[in-house]
């Protein structure tokens, strides 16, 4: 990892929160554009919009690439309304040159309106579940994605996916750190898909929130993770 001083970070975390064009592309990959209005909403108390978080997933994938990563596949915080709307013939090009049963984890962002989770599906162990820092239940939702996972399994290898062999499961409130605000739970979000991308244990509290944020600006700028 690289070691960045602290004082190069926040003033290049200033001068992104800086004044400038609301329209300024700050960072550019995976497809993706990240503007200046973008970033801001990694400022203390703002709701992350969609584009931080794809963008972060992508970073998330990128590294898993790297030796001794779980496989990752992370879909785009678009795809699961897509679902929902349009069932899984409306989804079914999202997976092209994509083989989601040779991945170890499936990353899934959801957001309901004004609050985003993470539906995390592993592969490996045949578990769904669903990390809310509101502590909020999201059993259909996992419903939802086995199902799809069946369709998919159908549609692309021609198999059927025994349902009984999957757990789905909500995380409580006592098992993963909460929210203490309103603002926050995109960061919990990205940061609970940091932890669980390494398949290392989720330890960080809500008083981490303020230098991830922080953190994430520049890594999106810098298009690296720390």
């Amino acid at each position: 990892h690289p070691i960045v001083p602290f004082q190069a970070m926040e003033r290049e975390v200033s001068a992104a929160f800086g004044k400038g064009e609301p329209g300024e592309i700050l960072s550019s990959a995976f497809k993706l554009k990240v503007t200046r209005e973008d970033i801001c909403t990694l400022q203390q108390l703002c709701w992350l919009n969609d584009e931080v978080i794809n963008f972060y997933m992508n970073l998330l994938v990128e590294r898993s690439k790297k030796e001794g990563y779980p496989a990752l596949h992370a879909f785009s915080t678009f795809f699961y309304p897509k679902l929902c709307s349009g069932g899984y013939k409306a989804v079914r090009r999202w997976t092209r040159g994509v083989d989601l049963f040779k991945q170890d984890l499936i990353l899934v962002p959801i957001h309901l309106r004004v609050h985003w989770t993470l539906l995390v599906i592993d592969v490996r162990k045949k578990t769904i579940k669903y990390f809310d820092s509101l502590g909020q239940k999201g059993d259909n939702i996992c419903k939802t994605l086995l199902q799809y996972l069946q369709e998919e399994s159908r549609e692309k290898r021609n198999l059927e996916l025994t349902a009984s062999e999957w757990t789905l499961r909500s995380l409580s409130p006592e098992e993963i750190p909460q929210q203490t605000n309103g603002s926050d739970c995109g960061v919990f979000v990205c940061k609970f898909a940091d932890s669980i991308s390494r398949d290392k244990p989720i330890t960080f509290t809500q008083e981490h929130m303020p230098y991830f944020r922080r953190k994430m600006v520049w890594e999106i700028i810098h298009q690296q993770l720390l």
